[in-house]
């Protein structure tokens, strides 16, 4: 078992379990942080934190979302202590960048997610990218469901009005 291997202090099952939620703990700290220095930042403290803490993983809910509760934790700890700041453009494009045709489309949801004020835009990450449960969302923010559902509900209402029309030209 992986795991097991892991607890043992196997370097390399960590990396080979790492590797499988790699991309989602990646998405998870840029979309909370909003640019790419300060996700690597947020990322590489989460894999330092998760190696550290592999011990008290209970196994009572995914490896996956347990990693992705460390990097949103690191993420908004490089978001509290630097504060927003702005987006990568193409011109600073992040090594892991959405690729091909999507780019643009990226850009402008990544651009109206930081518009959302911290909170909600913290609840719509962990479900949409984190793959959160409205209950995991809950424990992982210290707050009753409902709210965690009301978040959702108005960040979504946020990021359609910056968004706009959904045939309107990104720019």
């Amino acid at each position: 078992m992986l795991l097991r291997r892991i607890r043992d202090g196997d370097q390399n099952a960590f990396i080979e379990l790492l590797g499988r939620n790699r991309g989602p703990a990646w998405s998870v700290c840029l979309r909370i942080t909003g640019n790419c220095d300060d996700a690597e930042d947020a990322f590489q403290e989460a894999i330092a934190s998760a190696w550290q803490s592999i011990d008290h993983f209970r196994g009572e809910s995914r490896f996956s979302t347990w990693l992705f509760r460390i990097a949103a934790n690191a993420a908004l700890a490089v978001v509290r202590q630097r504060g927003p700041t702005p987006v990568c453009g193409p011109e600073t494009a992040c090594a892991w960048a959405d690729p091909g045709d999507r780019v643009a489309e990226a850009q402008r949801v990544q651009d109206a997610l930081l518009k959302l004020p911290g909170v909600f835009r913290c609840a719509l990450v962990l479900r949409i990218y984190g793959d959160f449960s409205y209950h995991e969302i809950a424990v992982h923010e210290g707050i009753p469901v409902q709210t965690v559902k009301s978040r959702i509900s108005r960040a979504r209402v946020m990021m359609a009005s910056f968004l706009g029309p959904a045939d309107e030209p990104a720019v």
